[in-house]
């Protein structure tokens, strides 16, 4: 029986047990898209792996998928304004990802960001982030409903349409030149970085999906989260898209063996 690709999910410190308690966890909807949709196998990379280990990690796998996350990227990387001091962050996350990201690149690996990891591509290429996109003068609010008693199917319905740009990879694999996504983020890519190309737009010119200038493999960044029921008609996109980046990481692991 053939190998499967092995793909790394990158993980967010969460805190347990009042405050006890340190883990390193994701989404179980990242983990079971990548498993359904992508046809391949999840391992959870940690944010805290020693530098020196993750060469060696990398080698093993044939993709990275950069998940959502509750606390921003740190405004340091991308020389913006100190966040307020009660505002979530995850140091670890950000010095791992900036880290795996340009290794990733020179393999030439199969990358798929979503929400916070499109952010990520972007720093990592140089650009800069908007820290609140809602208070920009000519963007709109791109947030989850802000009660608490939100239901789930609200926060994660499809909110605002996208425009694919002319020579868009995602629109030519999709057919159309135009989707609607959901929306939940506070941050949202302001300068655009160097060796980046815009994928898509939303309606107010936030950008809305990225890839890699010349990059062999699979490397798109989204900002909506596409590990929300894939398997629905009216996700149809996040689906292709999980599956695009499957077929990426097949040939990738294949050209390795």
């Amino acid at each position: 029986m053939e190998r499967k690709p092995i793909v790394g999910i990158i993980t967010n410190e969460t805190v347990g047990f009042n405050g006890r308690q340190l883990s390193h966890a994701t989404g179980k909807r990242y983990v079971e898209s990548v498993m359904n949709f992508a046809n391949v196998v999840p391992i959870l990379i940690p944010t805290c792996i020693r530098d020196n280990d993750l060469g060696a990690l990398l080698d093993m796998l044939d993709g990275i998928v950069l998940t959502g996350g509750r606390a921003n990227v740190e405004p340091h990387h991308f020389n913006g304004q100190d966040f307020p001091d009660d505002e979530p962050i995850d140091p670890d996350r950000d010095r791992t990802v900036l880290d795996i990201i340009p290794q990733a690149v020179r393999r030439e690996m199969p990358i798929f960001g979503i929400c916070r990891g499109i952010q990520e591509i972007n720093v990592a290429y140089g650009g800069t982030l908007f820290y609140r996109v809602h208070q920009q003068a000519d963007k709109d609010d791109h947030r989850m409903p802000q009660h608490d008693d939100a239901p789930l199917e609200e926060i994660f319905k499809p909110r605002h349409q996208i425009a694919f740009t002319e020579h868009s990879f995602i629109r030519k694999a999709l057919g159309q030149d135009s989707y609607i996504v959901n929306s939940l983020h506070g941050q949202g890519i302001d300068q655009l970085g160097v060796g980046l190309s815009v994928e898509a737009y939303s309606h107010d010119g936030l950008i809305e999906a990225i890839t890699i200038d010349g990059y062999k493999s699979f490397a798109v960044g989204i900002q909506w989260h596409a590990e929300f029921h894939p398997e629905r008609m009216e996700n149809y996109l996040n689906r292709l898209l999980f599956q695009k980046f499957g077929d990426s990481c097949w040939q990738f692991s294949q050209k390795k063996s």
